[in-house]
């Protein structure tokens, strides 16, 4: 069930199960942390009943313990394995002083606290980081600057770029998460439960759901009763500039010299987060042990590990206990103990389709084919009865484009898909069907697989398109269409056309002209199996999950106005729109 090449690895080979706890533990709660311009900020601290020097592992928070209860879980699971544990609360946030800014001071902060809990009498000096999400990119962020104690992190379902792979994906806004994550979640202490998305401080009757609809997106959160000023700022910095730029540790890898084990799941909405990580850390870090000792986990999860998500069970073997993955790590960097961590392939991945772990010794795959699957069609690709295929033979001379009309005010509905965290529509792989019967959605498709193609790594679709209007989206699925007819979303992407060249630099498209789009769909791993059929999806939305685009070039979020869009796609010998799978031998 688990592979190393084509080798056979026992479960227990791979994940072995953690030691039991073995201490008592004792709590000191608020205790004061003092950065350094002033601000304090308050921490639990658990740690081990018995007198001694112990490693620390911090974890710093914006959460509402209220709303978490299960937040300190593994605080005590790792104390009671002998480690002190730091939770802190985040500056401005709870018990914490200051003004509350989301990602603003993380790397200040974090230093001061890691250097902070070295000095403690109950350290040894030796202090790693631990968390997911916001919790695991403040990790990133404090080892960019370099706290002289930090000796490991791991950081799980983390972004690595606030703007990248956090506010947008290409330059598509992510509506549901950024608002209901943004105004909604951290301007309220209190979420009511009266319906499945009603909010707390709105008026009356208006849903989450509804409220996503409202134009212009720099006045929505007032009809939730909310006034977040980093929200404004947020929608005001559309653009990869300067308030953006202190917080990509992409660009700070070569600043990192510790190891990281990166955690997350291929369908998690930080994947992208979760595997540039790792290649970041592999290629660039700072030290020889950093490049050569860091990790990656990756599973076929969401914003967390599990067995089942989205419409799929992937097999009693997918889900993995994170903090005893995690203990190994620490308990080699930080206990000095030899478990045999250092001299395991790095990266750990699961591969859809077969339901298998397998190890693997870089990511992506050394041994990678990169193999274009052409669009074709006599015209008429829109919707599953469509006659749009997907082969391995370039398209011909004089094949007909496909045309669809992508109209703002009737988008396409998210339907699974990398998202998470509470917004209103469901995440992970779900059946395609119910939106590739729609007109404006132009579905290719293979011949049913003689044998199977294992896909893994990352992902793009390079798409010759036009549109009639100066802005526009383009969002791309990689599908895996199986035998009963179910449609299963594998991987997918966005490129909002203004960003076609650069993030930093949007320029408006000419309409009627024919441009090249390259569609990052970041990444996945999955066995086309025998039967099956690959399938891409194309098409212009992706709502709520990603922002209606208007289609007008006004600037982003200040008006309400649209326009209907008439897109146009390509695919012959000269503009012959496509597909790059990574394939696997």
């Amino acid at each position: 069930m688990f592979l190393l090449g084509l080798e056979i690895a026992c479960a227990e080979a791979l994940f072995p199960p953690a030691y039991p706890p073995a201490n008592d533990i004792r709590i000191d709660n608020l205790v004061p942390v003092k950065m350094r311009d002033g601000v304090t900020l308050y921490a639990d601290v658990y740690r081990p009943v018995k007198p001694g020097k112990y490693p620390v592992l911090v974890c710093r928070t914006p959460y509402s313990t209220e709303r978490y209860p299960s937040a300190y879980d593994a605080a005590v699971w790792f104390s009671r394995r002998g480690y002190v544990y730091v939770y802190q609360d985040v500056r401005g946030r709870h018990e914490s002083e200051g003004k509350w800014e989301p990602f603003r001071n993380d790397a200040e902060d974090g230093y001061d606290t890691v250097e902070w809990a070295a000095a403690q009498s109950w350290s040894n000096g030796k202090v790693g980081m631990d968390g997911g999400s916001y919790l695991g990119q403040v990790q990133w962020r404090a080892a960019a600057a370099r706290p002289p104690h930090l000796a490991g992190m791991v950081p799980r379902v983390a972004s690595t770029s606030i703007y990248h792979d956090w506010i947008t994906l290409n330059g598509g806004w992510r509506l549901s998460f950024n608002f209901g994550w943004g105004p909604v979640r951290q301007e309220s202490r209190i979420m009511q439960n009266t319906g499945p998305h009603t909010m707390a401080g709105g008026p009356p009757g208006l849903s989450f759901d509804k409220i996503l609809w409202h134009l212009p997106l720099i006045t929505m959160q007032e009809l939730a009763g909310r006034n977040a000023g980093f929200y404004h700022d947020w929608i005001r910095h559309p653009d990869y500039d300067d308030y953006w730029k202190p917080l990509n540790a992409e660009e700070s890898f070569d600043q990192i010299g510790i190891p990281v084990y990166t955690m997350g799941g291929w369908f998690d909405i930080f994947s992208q987060g979760t595997q540039h990580g790792y290649t970041g850390m592999s290629t660039q870090a700072r030290t020889e042990a950093a490049r050569s000792k860091s990790r990656m986990l990756i599973g076929p999860w969401g914003h967390g590990s599990s067995r089942k998500f989205g419409d799929l069970d992937f097999g009693e073997h997918a889900h993995v206990d994170e903090n005893a993955a995690a203990l190994r790590f620490f308990d080699y960097w930080l206990k000095d103990i030899d478990d045999g961590i250092d001299r395991e392939p790095p990266v750990t991945l699961y591969v859809m389709g077969r339901n298998q772990w397998r190890r693997e010794n870089e990511y992506p795959l050394a041994r990678t084919q990169y193999r274009k699957m052409y669009f074709h069609s006599g015209g008429h690709a829109a919707s599953d009865r469509g006659d749009g295929r997907l082969s391995w033979d370039p398209p011909g001379v004089n094949s007909r484009p496909d045309t669809y009309r992508y109209d703002p005010d009737n988008p396409v509905p998210s339907l699974g898909g990398n998202n998470c965290c509470g917004t209103p529509t469901p995440a992970g792989p779900v059946d395609q069907r119910p939106v590739e019967k729609r007109s404006d959605v132009l579905v290719y498709t293979s011949d049913y697989l003689e044998k199977d193609i294992e896909v893994t790594g990352p992902v793009k679709v390079v798409l010759y398109a036009a549109s009639d209007c100066v802005d526009t989206d383009f969002i791309a699925k990689l599908v895996d269409l199986f035998p009963d007819g179910r449609a299963i979303n594998m991987a997918e992407g966005i490129i909002r056309a203004r960003y076609r060249e650069s993030l930093s630099k949007p320029k408006l498209l000419e309409p009627g002209k024919v441009t090249e789009l390259i569609i990052d769909l970041v990444g996945s791993s999955n066995v086309f199996l025998i039967g099956h059929r690959i399938r891409v999806d194309i098409t212009s939305s992706h709502f709520p999950q990603f922002d209606r685009n208007p289609n007008t070039g006004e600037p982003f979020g200040m008006s309400a106005k649209i326009k209907v869009a008439a897109q146009t796609v390509h695919h012959t010998r000269d503009r012959a729109s496509h597909i790059v799978l990574p394939v696997i031998p």
